[in-house]
This record gives structure tokens, sequence and C-alpha cells, in this order.
């Protein structure tokens, strides 16, 4: 079984909240999954949307055909943490993490 793969990294949103949508999206076929991705009101849909689009042209590129092709897995990690301070009451200060995530597509073709 053949398999393309696409990744995307230091992608500058938290990926608690990039992983809603990948989960939604994870195991569909990717039309199905495209469509989602497309109607979504969610701002991880940019960079999730590009990423899907790269690997069915990484899976076109080794000639897999688009119609039969599935999230085999989709992984969202950490990446490194921005962390910055804000001022705060009495002299303090307030620790801001701008937190990045490393997304990685997996596609595989359905045998039917």
């Amino acid at each position: 079984m053949t398999e393309a793969k696409a990744i995307a990294r230091y992608i500058r949103m938290s990926p608690r909240k990039v992983r809603l949508l990948a989960n939604l999206i994870a195991g569909k076929q990717v039309g199905f999954a495209e469509t989602q991705l497309e109607i979504a009101a969610k701002a991880s849909k940019g960079p999730l949307l590009k990423l899907l689009k790269s690997a069915i042209a990484n899976a076109q590129a080794k000639n897999m055909a688009r119609d039969k092709l599935y999230i085999k897995t989709i992984t969202v990690d950490g990446g490194p943490t921005l962390k910055r301070f804000r001022a705060r009451a009495f002299g303090r200060a307030a620790p801001i993490r701008k937190r990045t995530s490393h997304i990685t597509i997996v596609l595989a073709t359905k045998e039917n």
C-alpha cells in the first residue's frame, strides 16, 4: 500500500485548537475532508486545508488515484513556544506563551 505525506511545521497556532479540526477529518476520504475544512468556522482551517492540498498533490505525483485517497493519520504535535511577558499591576509580570504546532498528514489509498 502506497502512502503520501505532507508536514507543516512551526504553525503559529496552539496544537489544542488545531486538533479540534484535525480530529474531525481523521480517517475520512480526502474530498469529504476538503469540504469539511472549507465550511469550518475555525481559524485553523487555513493551514490544515493548505496542508491537505499539498498531501493530495504529493499523492498524485506518486500516481495515486485522488478518488481512492483517505486520511490514514493526522497528528498535531506541539512546536517550540515563544515566551513573552505582559505587565501587570504593582510592577509584576505575567507570562504569555505563544504556542506553535507541527502538523503531519499521511494519505493512503482504499483498496476496494
